[in-house]
């Protein structure tokens, strides 16, 4: 009968006095388990009659708990034990500890952390956007109609096809430009760092995504000699005093007139070598007036406002200040060639 059952176990429970974790570990796997003695005297304590559950019903309760208790006594005073004997300490505490290696900032972060320096001693602001873009923003806005020739100098990797505006990685930071110009009203005195994404085989000189710093400064008379002027400032406090900087003219559909800038090669000090092709001068940004439609489709008066814009690769410009001639060492995390950048200040 059940009763006796009960009996039966609670005496064996009583008499219950573990000498190792083993003999704890053994009880409850007989009594606690999901088919262990205490769900089975409840299962059948389902098929008593309704007279008897009334009496065996506390009985029954009191014989679980009494086993849950005896548990957890025994397991408190098998468990202290083992977890005093697992806190205890092995060697010599006075000797000095192993320490830990310091990592340090990126050559990437150092130079885009200069470079922001730099714009910032000029009034600019640091305005920041999405990586995924729309079709708008990232073309259209800027001079770049569907089908337009201008369009292959920037192949993209499209995540969504839909029909008006797809949707893609950017390809240049230029599109924060755009949401500047959208969300507000002139002046604009702005940078845009970031990454970027381009359909390119990877190599030497080229990767699938690369950093970006571009510039915007829109207001009342703005004219190409504050650009060349505000430029030339970045050169000096980037490369140091002496820098040559020369523009020539090039082509880019958001701006008009439009212009590439060279510096004088840092390496060569313009005599000549492997970097600058021998001709002494790198290229490091592209640059121009804002066209008057770009300022239109953002909703501003191209009569009343100019403006002039930049964009340079951060890269680049880290490639010239370190020497670094593989561009896939910024993206291979290796240790030998971060360490170089530890006594860089941050």
């Amino acid at each position: 009968m059940l009763q006796d059952k009960i009996t039966q176990y609670t005496e064996e429970i009583k008499a219950f006095a573990p000498s190792s974790s083993a003999d704890v570990e053994n009880f409850r796997l007989k009594f606690l388990v999901s088919k262990g003695i205490v769900k089975n005297l409840f299962d059948e304590f389902k098929t008593v009659t309704p007279e008897e559950k009334r009496t065996l019903g506390k009985v029954l309760n009191e014989f679980k708990q009494l086993a849950e208790n005896t548990f957890k006594e025994a397991q408190e005073k098998f468990g202290s034990g083992e977890k005093q004997k697992s806190q205890q300490i092995e060697g010599d505490l006075t000797l000095p500890g192993n320490g830990f290696q310091l990592g340090s900032r990126h050559p990437i972060s150092l130079v885009r952390k200069e470079i922001v320096e730099i714009f910032k001693k000029l009034g600019f602001i640091v305005s920041e956007g999405p990586e995924i873009e729309d079709d708008w923003h990232n073309f259209s806005a800027l001079n770049f109609p569907p089908e337009h020739p201008a369009r292959d100098m920037q192949d993209t990797f499209f995540i969504k096809k839909q029909e008006g505006n797809d949707i893609t990685l950017r390809t240049h930071t230029s599109s924060v430009q755009v949401r500047l110009m959208e969300a507000g009203k002139p002046p604009f005195r702005a940078i845009m760092p970031g990454r970027v994404y381009r359909n390119e085989a990877i190599s030497a000189r080229a990767h699938c995504f690369f950093h970006q710093v571009e510039g915007l400064y829109v207001d009342e008379n703005v004219s190409f000699a504050d650009l060349k002027q505000t430029l030339y400032h970045f050169v000096q406090e980037m490369y140091g005093e002496g820098t040559k900087v020369r523009f020539r003219p090039s082509y880019f559909p958001f701006t008009e007139p439009s212009a590439e800038m060279d510096i004088s090669c840092t390496i060569c000090k313009g005599a000549g070598c492997n970097l600058c092709k021998y001709s002494g001068w790198v290229e490091i940004l592209g640059c121009g007036m804002v066209d008057p439609n770009v300022l239109e489709n953002c909703g501003i008066d191209s009569k009343k406002y100019s403006g002039f814009a930049f964009g340079m690769g951060i890269e680049r410009i880290t490639n010239l200040k370190y020497v670094i001639k593989d561009l896939r060492l910024f993206s291979e995390n290796d240790t030998r060639f971060l360490a170089q950048f530890e006594t860089e200040l941050i």
